[in-house]
């Protein structure tokens, strides 16, 4: 990392994530700002694959994420210097949770007489509910998979991190974070052919702890 009076010298706009970051933690909002200004185009490619073509959902989606980066600030990640990979697996809890909410919602809507006419509660529609509209099944794995196995897999199947950022990322050990993935995977193949997913450990397995 370069000196802080290097960094300090330059524009803000060209300061380094980390340097922009610990700004923002101390209540920098212009340094915050930077840093949505220069990842909020890669996360949004990302949203939107999970909201499908909903623009309006997949904005809500960045803007979720970035707010779940100040709010957990204390506890975000950065690999290589960079909030971005945190900030994309954040994207990916957040649309699975999502959608997953908006299941439930349609499921209550369901069980409701037809003749309530019932409307969403106007708080349904702040939060929003964002299907997934990468591939059907692809989605059906995303969702049957743990939280941190679908993040892992987006950062690296669908963002091209290799597993070292992306276990970095997930607060992992490389060696877990190869297991997983590789249960993932079996676990999407699986559901591509429509088959019970049968997963064989990886050979290194027999000497590492997911």
């Amino acid at each position: 990392m370069e000196p802080a009076a290097i960094q300090l010298a330059r524009p803000i706009g060209e300061r380094c994530d980390e340097h922009l970051w610990g700004r923002s933690r101390e209540g920098d909002a212009e340094a915050f700002a930077v840093l949505f200004d220069r990842h909020r185009d890669r996360v949004f490619r990302h949203a939107r694959r999970l909201a499908g073509d909903q623009r309006e959902d997949a904005e809500d989606l960045v803007a979720a994420a970035f707010l779940e980066m100040w709010r957990r600030r204390r506890r975000v990640r950065l690999v290589d210097g960079s909030v971005l990979p945190w900030l994309l697996a954040t994207t990916t809890n957040l649309g699975l949770n999502a959608n997953r909410a908006r299941r439930r919602y349609s499921r209550a809507l369901a069980r409701l007489p037809r003749t309530a006419a019932a409307q969403p509660d106007t708080a349904d529609v702040a939060l929003g509910f964002h299907g997934l509209a990468i591939d059907g099944h692809l989605r059906a794995a995303l969702r049957a998979l743990k939280p941190r196995d679908a993040q892992l897999l987006a950062l690296v199947a669908l963002e091209d991190y290799t597993v070292t950022a992306a276990a970095e990322c997930l607060d992992l050990s490389e060696s877990a974070a190869r297991v997983r993935l590789h249960r993932a995977r079996a676990s999407v193949k699986a559901t591509a052919i429509g088959v019970k997913p049968r997963v064989e450990d990886p050979p290194s397995r027999r000497n590492d702890h997911a």
